[in-house]
């Protein structure tokens, strides 16, 4: 197979800003981008292919069609056809929500048919003063929960960490958490769009109403274990894989690279999402079949490498550096 660009689904937010755009090196007359969808699989915001011999295709059909070229046969035995992952670009100008997704059981319970929501954050740009919430640093009850939302207090017992970009946080399904004014991150998830808002500030929707909140919904989610840190920490190598998070949903590595470096897939049977987050370069595709495809690469484009794929070159054009994330 070939590797796979998508067409971005922008989305505006009533806190987003104004960096994706220029970020990803595109041109767009909408305002507040909040999010651009990068790969997607949830329905409504299916995802379409932008290059080679499926260009034009959905991301759904296609794994309908060639699910275990594209994503791996072990893959497909653990969630299906229905594509594993959704990879986004947040750009926060003002605070997000404070807000909890669900675990698959309470998923399949609350909302039949879909999937819980486990995630990572890697923070790409920041703002002074940029910071993200994540975690409880007290244990409290659900009846406390429920009077620090009342009286406008249940930030104060939330982790709050001033960025910068490399950083990184893995949010399990029942932490607390939100993004803060100023940062820009990337985020990989569960293909699942269900969110808990717990707090939002009082805010306005983009349609001039108060957002709806979801507090006993939430309730039910929240874990309520407190962790003494809530941030990932990783030593960066240079011109090395880096492994940043590994869960059951995915695993993510780092590439940070002035020079070419190759990555073996021959063992992994599982595509490979490759986030360029700086920089530019090559990414060479040799597949199993002795076919070798290249695609370049560069700052705010994502590329899906399939499960056919037995090794990875990265070739960078002065320096370059990407998010990998697959399936173990």
């Amino acid at each position: 197979m070939y590797p796979l660009k998508f067409k971005p689904y922008l989305c505006e937010k009533v806190w987003g800003g104004e960096k994706i755009a220029p970020f990803k090196g595109i041109f767009t007359t909408r305002n507040r981008i909040g999010e651009s969808w990068e790969i997607s699989a949830v329905k409504g915001h299916v995802s379409v292919i932008q290059n080679g011999p499926f260009a034009g295709k959905t991301l759904t059909g296609l794994m309908e069609e060639h699910g275990a070229e594209l994503a791996g046969k072990k893959v497909i035995g653990r969630t299906g056809t229905e594509f594993p992952l959704l990879i986004k670009f947040i750009d926060a100008k003002d605070d997000l929500s404070i807000q909890v997704h669900p675990s698959d059981a309470l998923a399949a319970r609350t909302n039949p048919g879909q999937k819980g929501k486990t995630e990572m954050w890697y923070v790409v740009g920041a703002d002074k003063g940029a910071r993200l919430l994540s975690g409880l640093t007290q244990d409290i009850t659900p009846e406390e929960y429920e009077e620090k939302v009342n009286d406008n207090t249940i930030t104060d017992v939330l982790g709050r960490y001033d960025v910068r970009p490399g950083d990184v946080f893995f949010l399990p399904a029942g932490r607390i958490h939100a993004i803060g004014a100023g940062s820009f991150v990337a985020e990989i998830q569960q293909t699942s769009d269900i969110t808990y808002r717990i707090y939002d500030y009082g805010r306005l929707g983009l349609d001039g109403r108060p957002r709806e909140l979801h507090l006993e919904k939430a309730k039910e989610a929240i874990d309520w274990t407190v962790f003494p840190d809530y941030r990932t920490e990783y030593t960066p190598l240079r011109n090395e894989e880096t492994h940043l998070v590994s869960c059951d949903y995915f695993t993510t590595t780092l590439f940070d690279l002035d020079k070419p470096v190759s990555k073996n897939l021959s063992a992994l049977d599982s595509f490979v999402v490759v986030i360029c987050v700086s920089g530019k370069g090559v990414l060479v595709d040799n597949e199993g079949d002795g076919s070798v495809h290249k695609v370049e690469l560069r700052q705010g484009e994502t590329v899906l490498i399939p499960a056919t794929s037995s090794t990875v070159e990265f070739h960078p054009d002065g320096g370059m550096t990407c998010l990998a994330s697959f399936v173990e």
